[in-house]
């Protein structure tokens, strides 16, 4: 194995310490491998998240983190109304430009066993989950032109765009809502851009307490992920390390008859096509 694929971090059982690794086998779908307590292997990873080097170490995971440090991450941007479906439940017009929000880094969240913290300014009934593919930049980019969008891209993995109702609905601006410590669980592995040619053939679910609640495909975005790209760089730096939610399909938790919640306990999955299962628990904050 001499090209990185199928990247995972975590903290190994060998030495007790976090390290970057190549998945040995990477048709896995290593978030229900960690969750159900199979044991998984990883060829270690020298260098950085943007410049590995895979070597013949071979490791076993102890805990499954996010494949992106908050060391790593310099800028989570997001859009909102990005799939023609949940533009129609929300009774919203099509966007005619990306709408664009932002998650500190602070609200970036490891797969199970870590749990999405519900803080005392969200449990109010209203707690919910976005299903969403996340792409991470590899290399810093401006005024990129659509054609070459996809070669700035490092990887694919997936996200949930974590979301306080309440408090998105008393505002037009969405970034504090989403932004709450935790918001933004990723994984649980990074899929290379190599290995997903065509990021807009992917089928996307979010499955709550074993029901599915979302159920879409990548295809259904209004503003593709070449687009999202090229529109956001638009003299505007994209600095590797930059991760883009690029928006939820129908299905969300405050447009469902009756409403779903984020409940103390619940278990939120978000299944995404060549990428894997993130499975988080649900975690009500003491007051």
């Amino acid at each position: 194995m001499s090209q990185a694929t199928h990247i995972i971090r975590f903290l190994a059982q060998e030495d007790n310490r976090i390290h970057l690794g190549q998945l040995v086998d990477p048709t896995r779908n290593v978030g229900l491998d960690s969750y159900d307590g199979k044991e998984i292997k990883a060829y270690l990873i020298n260098g950085s998240l943007y410049n590995p080097e895979v070597t013949k170490h071979v490791y076993t995971v102890k805990t499954l983190l996010s494949p992106v440090s908050k060391e790593d991450c310099n800028y989570i941007r997001c859009l909102g109304l990005n799939y023609k479906d949940h533009a129609a439940e929300a009774k919203m017009a099509l966007p005619q430009a990306p709408i664009l929000f932002s998650k500190p880094r602070t609200a970036l969240a490891d797969p199970y066993p870590a749990a999405i913290p519900i803080p005392k300014a969200a449990q109010d009934g209203t707690s919910d989950y976005e299903a969403e593919l996340a792409v991470v930049i590899g290399k810093d980019g401006r005024d990129i032109p659509e054609a070459k969008a996809l070669e700035y891209i490092l990887g694919y993995t997936a996200s949930n765009d974590v979301s306080a109702r309440a408090l998105q609905m008393t505002t037009s601006q969405w970034g504090f809502s989403k932004g709450l410590d935790g918001s933004c669980p990723l994984g649980p592995v990074l899929v290379t851009k190599d290995a997903i040619p065509d990021p807009q053939t992917l089928g996307i679910k979010a499955i709550y307490n074993g029901r599915t609640v979302q159920d879409g495909n990548t295809k259904d975005m209004i503003f593709t992920i070449a687009k999202q790209i090229s529109y956001l760089s638009q003299g505007t730096t994209l600095e590797a390390g930059t991760v883009i939610l690029t928006g939820t399909p129908a299905g969300i938790g405050y447009f469902r008859e009756p409403r779903v919640v984020l409940e103390d306990g619940g278990d939120i999955r978000i299944e995404i096509e060549n990428i894997g299962t993130l499975v988080n628990k649900v975690r009500y904050e003491e007051w």
